[in-house]
């Protein structure tokens, strides 16, 4: 996906991760890319509305079970009421145009697959492991590229780092919990944490449970008064 163009000035996006669980999406367009879109729309528990005449098989079978709603119809002005974002993976110009025109008259954020200027909200390549999300894009200048290089950092952040990164979420709740005062008492502990070997642990194929990691690391600072 490109950057965004207007008055024949290029900008760039503002970054920014949105949560869509249990909010409302329409997707225009029922072919291999609508599926695509909207198999990852449904990971990040979004409500999608697919509006579209016919669709791929398994866009059907997810409107059989009732994971989607499916109008199969031809799109028409005011389908996008109500919805926080929308997108549309149709080779229709005049669809695409009339999309783009209805979600920006309702100042919702909307994607119309690659017509940049039609866009005011874009899709980056994501790595996720768990709590950890890596969103890349090059500007426009080549998807593929942008594609390879999280591929790239799939190496650099195994999976691993998901059971990692749960372990350190824990442990912070247990920090908090168990370590009174203000959070200048407690910012040494968290140092303390990241500093230890934890990760290396993880990658080691051992898995360090909360409560293990308190009494290994921050349990002995606290006995020592290194607070």
């Amino acid at each position: 996906m490109s950057e965004s163009v207007k008055d024949g000035a290029r900008f760039e996006p503002y970054p920014l991760y949105v949560n869509l669980d249990g909010e409302p999406v329409v997707v225009v367009g029922g072919g291999q890319v609508a599926e695509r879109k909207i198999q990852t729309l449904l990971e990040y528990g979004a409500c999608v509305r697919l509006i579209a005449p016919e669709a791929t098989d398994a866009l059907q079978a997810l409107a059989a079970e009732s994971r989607i709603e499916w109008m199969p119809r031809c799109y028409e002005p005011g389908d996008l009421d109500a919805a926080l974002f929308a997108v549309c993976a149709t080779d229709d110009p005049h669809v695409s145009e009339a999309v783009y025109a209805e979600a920006n008259a309702r100042h919702m954020l909307v994607n119309v697959v690659d017509i940049p200027r039609l866009c005011n909200a874009i899709v980056p390549s994501v790595l996720k492991r768990g709590r950890l999300q890596i969103a890349v894009s090059t500007g426009g200048a080549s998807p593929s590229c942008a594609r390879d290089i999280r591929r790239s950092l799939e190496t650099r952040f195994p999976e691993y780092w998901e059971d990692y990164l749960d372990t350190l979420a824990e442990l912070r709740c247990l920090v908090k919990e168990r370590v009174p005062g203000s959070t200048d008492l407690r910012t040494p502990l968290y140092e303390a944490i990241g500093e230890s070997n934890l990760l290396a642990r993880f990658a080691a194929g051992e898995h360090i449970d909360a409560e293990s990691a308190f009494d290994q690391i921050v349990a002995p600072l606290l006995k020592g008064g290194e607070r």
